[in-house]
């Protein structure tokens, strides 16, 4: 079964502070979101890309593809207003077809080739992937008060990160049901499988503490140091 890569590029970096959204900051002679896409298009088991944005910034993402001789990206995609939707118009966009689907962070563009290894790999035994590291802080559950009701064994809780992973049939299936629900608001995708294929077992790999969000200013920071160190 085939792997597509699917990276959602769709923001528009408002935290950053910067003139440029932040896929296109170059850090170390590449753009974030070429950074992304090597980091796929270099893994052996990744068949296809697609990449995800808002209309306006598919020109620049073609044309670094191009320049890049990334071969492997294939599609380049409209998203949508809100996360879900940029997904969603991934899911649709290979509708005939059953294959993987490892989505993920254009933002996220110090992801490892052990990760999506990881990724592929239990996807051969999984139709639902989950990437995720263990929390470090003790994590506080609030009362509507704003006073301590639970406090969750750390050892039981994990920090999710991307790709978060599907066959796509299954995604589609989650979709479907969510979209019903006019109360329908999705963190992530993983979280509308989990709530409307709650008969699906998610399986859970370990990622990175070093697998990052570009979301502020100090973020760019560390990754820079990242990939020179």
């Amino acid at each position: 079964m085939r792997n597509v890569a699917v990276i959602l590029a769709g923001g528009k970096g408002s935290r950053m502070a910067t003139d440029v959204p932040k896929q296109f900051i170059v850090v170390g002679g590449k753009t974030i979101i070429e950074h992304t896409i090597r980091a796929f298009d270099r893994h052996a088991e990744i068949d296809e890309i697609a990449v995800v944005a808002a209309e306006e910034y598919l020109p620049r993402i073609r044309e670094i593809a191009e320049r890049g001789e990334y071969n492997k990206v294939r599609r380049f995609l409209v998203g949508g207003g809100e996360r879900y939707l940029s997904s969603l118009a991934a899911v649709r966009a290979y509708c005939g077809e059953e294959c993987n689907l490892l989505i993920h962070d254009g933002a996220r563009p110090n992801v490892s080739q052990d990760i999506i290894t990881k990724c592929t790999a239990a996807l051969r035994m999984s139709v639902a992937v989950e990437v995720a590291v263990p929390v470090t802080d003790t994590i506080v559950e609030l009362s509507p008060d704003g006073t301590i009701a639970h406090i969750p064994p750390r050892r039981m809780l994990r920090r999710a990160q991307t790709p978060q992973c599907f066959r796509r049939s299954v995604i589609a299936l989650a979709f479907k049901r969510a979209l019903a629900n006019l109360d329908f608001n999705p963190t992530d995708d993983i979280s509308v499988v989990s709530e409307y294929m709650p008969e699906v077992n998610i399986r859970v790999v370990e990622g990175d503490r070093n697998n990052i969000k570009i979301t502020y200013q100090s973020d760019i920071q560390l990754f820079e140091r990242l990939i020179t160190d």
